[in-house]
């Protein structure tokens, strides 16, 4: 039997198979008013279609836990009911395909307020639709960026509360899993990294301090999912900086505290939180990183990062290097890549009913 078509359970949640659909941002809600971060038909119609094609878990895009904390003005957010009840719409598709649907939380700290990619990606400038940063340090991301307001340890307090009303509202919407965004330069990863996070505080200088809102985020989501449902992490391995960043020997340091915290499996990719760092970018470039964590903690992991090839992807899983694999921009070009690697590894996905004759 195919490693990559085996189930995996995490608690009392059974993964079909190994064959994960990262988190990617659409960027394509409203920007403001009531429908402000709520899901709508595109959004439906973009994850229904890799249920459909077969797909084990599904990681809904970043989705914030404020309006502060979108890296644009339409993100998908989670801080109403109202955002939670369109979600419920997509959960309860993907679990009739037999997908398990998750949903990565996130606060993009100074990294927020942009315009969407297509749009150049650069800072909001309409005082309309933008607002100011914040961040653990009062450092921009690039020329051009503003620099964001340093957060007090009383806004920290809030934040990570938010995070927690997010991950309540999560579950109220049908998700089996959720994933707190701890990489690419967003806010968590603001605070882990030493090139990000100049503190002088509890909140920063020693890699305990550092790593302390990680954790306090990891311990408020944890405190409201249930139990017997895994919350997982994802983080950037490397900075990709030769000093003054965050590596990954304090990846491996910060993955053995998130299993002592009840985290259930490590994203890992990397980068991000350096404007053009020099990243050698190849096949299955940041699998090294997911398979050292897994080798040296024990943590499960998830690997990410130009995965394209049914083959690639089986010897990953068979080899012991990651437990499941991430797929992005491979699922936006094939939503159908599950059961296309299926037929491939002998391997079994569900097919929708009308599929059938096309198998």
């Amino acid at each position: 039997m195919s490693a990559l078509f085996e189930p995996r359970t995490f608690r009392s949640l059974t993964v079909p198979h190994r064959v994960w659909m990262a988190p990617m941002c659409q960027y394509s809600a409203q920007p403001t008013g009531a429908g402000a971060g709520v899901a709508d038909d595109w959004h439906f119609a973009h994850y229904a279609a890799r249920a459909a094609g077969g797909t084990g878990l599904i990681l809904l895009e970043a989705t914030a836990v404020s309006p502060e904390g979108r890296i644009s003005p339409y993100d998908l957010g989670l801080w109403n009911d109202r955002q939670a009840e369109a979600l419920r719409r997509i959960t309860g598709f993907l679990r009739s395909q037999g997908t398990v649907p998750g949903i990565q939380l996130a606060h993009a700290g100074r990294k927020a307020s942009t315009e969407r990619p297509w749009k150049g990606g650069a800072p909001v400038t309409d005082a309309a639709l933008g607002w100011r940063p914040v961040a653990p340090s009062p450092l921009g991301f690039d020329e051009g960026h503003p620099v964001p307001d340093e957060l007090t340890t009383e806004q920290i307090a809030s934040i990570v509360a938010q995070f927690a009303d997010a991950a309540r509202r999560a579950r109220e919407a049908g998700f089996d899993v959720v994933e707190v965004h701890g990489a690419h330069g967003y806010l968590i990863h603001e605070f882990l990294s030493p090139h990000t996070n100049h503190r002088t505080d509890a909140y920063g200088g020693s890699f305990e301090n550092r790593s302390r809102f990680a954790l306090e985020v990891v311990d408020a989501v944890r405190a409201v999912w249930p139990e017997d449902l895994p919350v997982f992490f994802r983080v950037s391995a490397t900075d990709w900086l030769e000093e003054g960043g965050w590596t990954t020997d304090q990846t491996v340091r910060l993955a053995a505290l998130l299993r002592e915290h009840g985290v259930d499996l490590l994203d890992v990719s990397s980068g991000g939180n350096v404007p053009r760092a020099a990243i050698p970018v190849g096949p299955g470039y940041q699998v090294p990183f997911a398979a050292r964590v897994k080798a040296e903690t024990g943590l499960p992991v998830a690997a990410v990062g130009l995965i394209t090839d049914p083959a690639q992807a089986e010897k990953i899983v068979a080899n012991g290097e990651a437990d499941a694999v991430l797929l992005g921009r491979e699922l936006l070009r094939d939503p159908s890549w599950a059961r296309r690697a299926a037929g491939e590894l002998g391997g079994a996905v569900h097919v929708p009913d009308p599929y059938h004759r096309a198998v």
